[in-house]
């Protein structure tokens, strides 16, 4: 509830005249009001003042919204009072439609989110629990996972084609599909995140996996959200793995960017390959990137030149004494 009233306040506030806010700052003597002064934003703990006006209008609004709790209550309890027979002033009347907003937004918001658990809690019981499902996706290692040909098909328009036997899939249609780029517990990821669109951390929550390894099966699944064309799990896996990039693994990170096609996560790499250079570029595993990945060594190479001339340019000249440029290199 208080959370709401913030946001009724403010909503009235930004509605108040700014001429009537200037008037109530001089009335209150000059006082450097923290919600109606041009510093408002910057708080002095413990010493934050309110003016009058503002104290007053707190207390009005305040007031309001509990008499509209209230009403409310009457309400469900078959009170007789109409809302038609109450007097409401211009301020009143713009605090209400303010609050009916809010609580509208709120009726809004709570709907979509039981909409959403809805939806997830039951496909996600009906993949778990083997329902009516009518066809095997094998992995490259470990035993296949049952899974719905429907749902497989609503995700991805790459499945589509290969549960319909397009021939440029080359996949006839039939009981099962192989995706023998992923293990097993990738492929279990990937399947769950088909289900109720939210990224795993771990074997169903009830193993933790480590860190590293989490990390690894994330990779595989950015890859696979490129391959077969599951453009919110690459948004999620990108988001995932781009929050946890450092410089021990920033290498790794530019392998899968590149080989993924994402540009966002590639730009986040890069940002630590260059932040962190010595760290990485000396590092154990550089020679062996290197071997694998000439082009991205070049680009390395140049944005590292690139920063270093930025650099330069942006460094301070010598001056002398009289004011004049100095000669030295």
């Amino acid at each position: 509830m208080a959370a709401e009233q913030l946001a009724a306040v403010s909503i009235i506030a930004e509605q108040e005249p700014r001429g009537r806010r200037r008037k109530a700052r001089t009335a209150g003597g000059g006082m450097d009001c923290c919600i109606c002064s041009p510093m408002a934003s910057k708080y002095r703990l413990p010493r934050n003042a309110v003016c009058a006006s503002c104290h007053e209008g707190a207390k009005a609004i305040i007031g309001f919204l509990n008499k509209d709790d209230e009403q409310e209550e009457d309400d469900g309890r078959g009170s007789v009072r109409s809302r038609g027979s109450m007097k409401h002033n211009s301020s009143t009347m713009g605090m209400r439609d303010a609050w009916e907003k809010v609580k509208e937004m709120r009726a809004r918001e709570e709907e979509t989110n039981q909409r959403a658990a809805f939806l997830q809690q039951g496909l996600a019981s009906a993949w778990k629990e083997g329902t009516h499902t009518d066809i095997l996706v094998k992995p490259g290692t470990g035993p296949p996972i049952p899974a719905h040909k429907a749902i497989l098909a609503a995700r991805s328009e790459v499945f589509r084609h290969m549960l319909s036997g397009d021939e440029r899939c080359k996949a006839p249609a039939g009981d099962s599909i192989s995706l023998p780029e992923l293990s097993h517990d990738e492929l279990s990821l990937l399947l769950a995140f088909l289900y109720t669109g939210a990224l795993e951390e771990g074997d169903g929550g009830v193993v933790p996996v480590p860190e590293q390894e989490l990390r690894r099966r994330h990779y595989a699944l950015l890859v696979a959200a490129d391959k077969y064309d599951v453009p919110f799990l690459r948004w999620a896996c990108e988001a995932r793995l781009a929050a946890g990039v450092e410089p021990r693994n920033a290498l790794r990170t530019l392998e899968v960017a590149e080989l993924s096609s994402s540009a966002a996560l590639m730009e986040r790499a890069m940002g630590t390959v260059l932040e962190h250079a010595e760290e990485v570029v000396f590092s154990a595993e550089y020679g062996e990137f290197a071997a694998r990945n000439a082009g991205l060594c070049v680009e390395i190479t140049r944005a590292l030149l690139a920063k270093m001339a930025t650099m330069t340019n942006k460094a301070p000249s010598c001056i002398e004494l009289d004011g004049s440029s100095c000669s030295c290199e």
